[in-house]
């Protein structure tokens, strides 16, 4: 694993209801404490998980607006293309938040065609994207990107983890379910000394969870996400243009039809 940057301590920072589908995991990124509890609560520091995507950047403009002092964490998985990553570098000094890039080569693995140049990436009707488990699926890639997000949490007194993942819009990945959000904060409060120091719990918010990709583009335009740095294709052309075509495409560009709002990526096709 390579640290590429290390965010800054969080001394060194400038600075609607919750609808639980289990006893825990937050959709929104409202606190699950009362508030003459969250007072007790020194710090509200959390690690969101930044992929470049319009998703993620928009759960980090969620929880800036909550309140929390986020750290960004992107992960180089070994997908195919580096422009995410320049993108989520982009969105973090955008919202002047510290950033942190690690590097863990899932691609090794195979299994993805995020991840392989062999496998190309498919191009499915619109009324066909969530019908199976796309080959664009990094296998287990939640799960390491999560565990990676706890590890950098822990050290920080973080006790919140924030992911774009959504349940409408989601391609049909497993990990992305709510069930799976849901074990996964069971894990982290299990498996992690700041889960068992009788202390504030380690949450996992996905506050995007059951909202179409139209109400999340709505919700970033009036929280200021910079729509026109973030990054969905799933393959773009050589000189970074967005194909219009993949999955991810097709549904960045409905939203932003029927949201209302100007979309500001240039598609090949």
């Amino acid at each position: 694993m390579n640290y590429v940057h290390r965010p800054a301590r969080p001394g060194e920072m400038k600075t609607k209801e919750a609808s639980p589908v289990a006893p825990t995991l937050q959709e929104t990124s409202a606190p699950a404490t009362e508030p003459s509890e969250l007072r007790l609560e020194k710090r509200r520091n959390a690690v969101v998980l930044l992929s470049g995507g319009l998703d993620s950047a928009t759960t980090l403009a969620v929880a800036l607006a909550e309140g929390y002092e986020c750290y960004a964490l992107t992960v180089a998985y070994g997908q195919r293309h580096d422009v995410e990553i320049d993108r989520a570098r982009s969105v973090a000094l955008f919202f002047g938040v510290p950033h942190q890039t690690i590097e863990v080569d899932l691609a090794m693995f195979g299994g993805s065609a995020l991840t392989s140049e062999d496998e190309e990436v498919p191009h499915h009707a619109e009324h066909e994207i969530g019908d199976s488990v796309p080959t664009t699926y990094v296998p287990a890639r939640n799960t390491v990107l999560l565990s990676l997000a706890l590890a950098c949490a822990e050290p920080l007194d973080a006790r919140h983890l924030f992911l774009g993942a959504n349940v409408l819009d989601y391609s049909g990945y497993p990990d992305c379910r709510p069930e799976f959000l849901a074990a996964f904060e069971k894990v982290a409060n299990l498996g992690t000394k700041a889960g068992s120091d009788g202390g504030h719990p380690i949450r996992v918010h996905a506050p995007l969870l059951r909202s179409t990709k139209s109400d999340i583009i709505r919700r970033g335009a009036e929280l200021g996400v910079p729509f026109q740095l973030t990054h969905s294709c799933y393959d773009p052309t050589q000189n970074g243009l967005a194909c219009g075509l993949c999955d991810a495409c097709i549904l960045r560009r409905k939203g932003f039809q029927e949201a209302g709002v100007d979309d500001p990526t240039s598609y090949a096709g």
